[in-house]
């Protein structure tokens, strides 16, 4: 068992390094600060005598990310959604996301960025900790002031992520260590390939440590390298450094 947690979070960690192995010169690097609030739950309430509701989901989520050594507004994400649980560990989801973005991922002003996206999520229990994967797929559609402004494009993205959650009762019951990481891959190239080229897009990558609150409740806090690939474009690589600060809220 501990042979198969170390090779999970090693697989997990390695996933640091960049597909692209791009030089140090070649690469920005930024120290942001994020945080979230995901609230997940049923529509159970709707009529509690009618068990076939808590099969429908519902998804509201909320971030803020403060970038340029965390000095100012960077971006944020509005995403609620609706889901349904095909089983007690798969779900199936669809849903919006409202992104208003600002440097350094923006190339010269601010713009706001808006996506539908769907999803399956699973996770499952096993002796060593739980696991869980999300598959997501996300049609990206820019305003006006958007760096590709002026172009029909929208812009298919597909996310993976891996997320491994291993208890640590030796020091407390509610207590977990977490190693997750994110593969991003646009499926398209739009018309300025400056911003966004077909193929490996950006990695996400984190560690750091889980509290259970209650029963409705888990805060997660650590570090999260994010490396995001610019192929063709004269705008250099990134390397975010990024304090994570997540709430997850089970209703």
């Amino acid at each position: 068992m501990v042979k198969k947690i170390k090779v999970l979070i090693f697989l997990a960690l390695l996933s640091v390094s960049s597909v692209k192995q791009a030089s140090a010169d070649a690469t920005v690097e930024d120290f942001q600060v994020w945080g979230n609030v995901t609230a997940l739950g049923n529509f159970g309430f709707v009529n509690p005598n009618n068990p076939d509701l808590k099969k429908f989901r519902w998804w509201m989520e909320g971030q803020g990310r403060f970038g340029n050594d965390a000095t100012q507004f960077t971006q944020s994400l509005v995403r609620p959604g609706v889901g349904y649980a095909i089983t007690d560990k798969l779900v199936a989801w669809v849903g919006y996301a409202w992104a208003p973005t600002a440097e350094p991922l923006s190339i010269a002003h601010p713009f706001n960025e808006h996506r539908s996206w769907e999803q399956l999520t699973w996770a499952d229990n096993f002796p060593f900790g739980r696991l869980s994967l999300r598959s997501r797929f996300e049609q990206r559609f820019f305003d006006h002031n958007a760096p590709i402004s002026g172009s029909d494009d929208v812009a298919h993205r597909f996310r993976q992520l891996v997320k491994l959650a291993v208890p640590i009762p030796a020091i407390d019951p509610n207590l977990s260590f977490i190693v997750q990481s994110e593969l991003f891959i646009a499926m398209n190239t739009v018309d300025n390939p400056a911003f966004i080229a077909r193929g490996y897009d950006q990695n996400r990558a984190f560690a750091g440590l889980g509290y259970k609150i209650n029963q409705y409740a888990t805060v997660e806090v650590g570090y999260m390298n994010q490396f995001i690939n610019r192929p063709h474009s004269a705008r250099p690589d990134q390397m975010m450094h990024n304090f994570v600060a997540n709430l997850f809220l089970n209703f």
